[in-house]
């Protein structure tokens, strides 16, 4: 069995293992990124991007049911969701093309395979040897079991983008932004959805306030929340039947579990190394994302942080190999300040941190402004949708350590205020800034 040496070896071409790959490969490392499937991994191929063209799509059958009130005399249109499939995949393609092309030339060699620990520096692909002297796991998450009777009938989120026609009566299982954004998906290009949300809110870990106004934009779109959960799964009338904990059942054409993911460390055989994981089965690493050992790191969903979002691990790739080989300091990510979106109807943003954590963390200090309002764009329509901003502040300066904001634009604003909130901004520097009217951005520096 045939050995090379790298400088840094890497477990997985998702958004995290390529780019600290194509960043070492930068600074004059020798690299080899090893992967038994297509690049870019869950983002690319079966979560950010796809998910996001299929919102565009929904989002366009929203737009042509509101054609009305504008004065257009529109005909109902009928989707083909073959052809949406299609073009999704044929976009994908070309991704998966750039990224191959972004390895080579970065002259990273590219290894098809799955890879697992012979000792700490020695990796096995099949017949194939690879010693690292620094290795980066970046293998990502895999979907969460659904561990009920009759579970594995249920679809995935992965599921999801191989469809060639779009059931009629959709069952989503799951509370988090994944049944949110394929629930709303489905219910705007026509399907019957019921979001089983066993027990808990959509979208728990949002600021309440949000969580309210969400609640809401979910039953306007068609998406019937349910408390219940589900206890069993089994075929049923020309589909599945679904049976929850409150003695009911229900049949669809399609049941989806949406109920998170786990990390992905099966068969890597991490003991071999060293290693070590948590009770969750995530690789543990400080914030500079280096495990134990000390030439073995991780980053991305593998090592189950709580935001588990691709431009984290893109940005913990990145920062690691300038530290490794560029002599760069350390520049750990501070986990307060990461802005996230889910992309639902509308979309919801937020960075910082909720108002029962600023609480928590600092009592009395904290202080909140809230503003409800309905978009220009729902003046002439029927079905209005409502917009929600949250500021959430500290001490007497109060300066800004929180935003959340539920409505028509909420995805692209949230990107620049969280960079004045990142810069320490507070109200008074919000209150001074002269509004762009009518936006909804206008409502996050006009509030009293």
């Amino acid at each position: 069995m045939t050995e090379q040496t790298f400088d840094f070896a890497v477990i997985g071409a998702g958004s995290g293992g390529i780019a600290a790959a194509n960043r070492a490969a930068s600074h004059g490392a020798r690299v080899a990124v090893i992967e038994p499937d297509r690049l870019g991994g869950t983002c690319v191929n079966r979560g950010c991007v796809p998910k996001k063209l299929s919102w565009l799509a929904a989002r366009t059958a929203e737009d042509i049911g509101n054609a009305e009130g504008y004065g257009f005399a529109v005909q109902s249109a009928e989707h083909d969701f073959a052809v949406l499939r299609k073009a999704r995949d044929r976009y994908i393609d070309y991704l998966n093309g750039r990224y191959a092309e972004g390895l080579a030339g970065n002259d990273v060699e590219l290894v098809r395979g799955r890879a697992r620990f012979l000792d700490p520096h020695t990796l096995v692909i099949g017949e194939r040897q690879l010693r690292g002297e620094r290795i980066l796991v970046a293998t990502g998450a895999r979907i969460r079991p659904l561990e009920i009777p009759g579970g594995d009938l249920a679809f995935t989120s992965d599921d999801f983008f191989t469809l060639e026609t779009r059931p009629k009566r959709v069952a989503m299982i799951g509370a988090g932004y994944i049944a949110a954004e394929l629930g709303g998906i489905f219910a705007a290009l026509g399907s019957h959805v019921d979001m089983y949300l066993g027990g808990r809110r959509p979208l728990a870990h949002f600021d309440p306030f949000i969580g309210e106004q969400f609640g809401e934009a979910l039953r306007r779109i068609g998406v019937n929340c349910r408390a219940a959960g589900v206890v069993k799964l089994e075929r049923g009338m020309g589909g599945f039947r679904v049976h929850s904990d409150e003695d009911q059942y229900a049949d669809y054409d399609a049941v989806f579990s949406a109920i998170g993911r786990i990390p992905n460390t099966a068969g890597l055989e991490l003991a071999n190394a060293g290693v070590e994981l948590d009770d969750a089965g995530a690789i543990r690493v400080d914030t500079l994302h280096t495990t134990r050992v000390g030439h073995i790191h991780a980053v991305g969903d593998v090592t189950g942080r709580a935001h588990a979002l691709t431009p984290v691990a893109i940005a913990a790739g990145r920062r690691l190999a300038d530290r490794l080989f560029g002599g760069a300091p350390a520049r750990p990510i501070d986990p307060e300040l990461i802005p996230s979106v889910v992309f639902s109807h509308p979309p919801v943003g937020s960075v910082g941190l909720t108002e029962p954590q600023a609480r928590a963390r600092h009592g009395d200090d904290v202080c909140t402004y809230t503003a409800r309002f309905t978009p220009l764009s729902s003046a002439l329509i029927t079905e209005k949708q409502r917009a929600a901003v949250k500021l959430v502040t500290l001490g007497k300066d109060e300066r800004i350590i929180g935003l959340h904001v539920i409505g028509e634009g909420a995805d692209e604003l949230l990107q620049g205020f969280a960079v004045a909130i990142r810069m320490g901004a507070t109200k008074r520097d919000f209150d001074e800034t002269i509004a762009i009217h009518p936006t909804t951005a206008e409502e996050v520096v006009t509030m009293g």
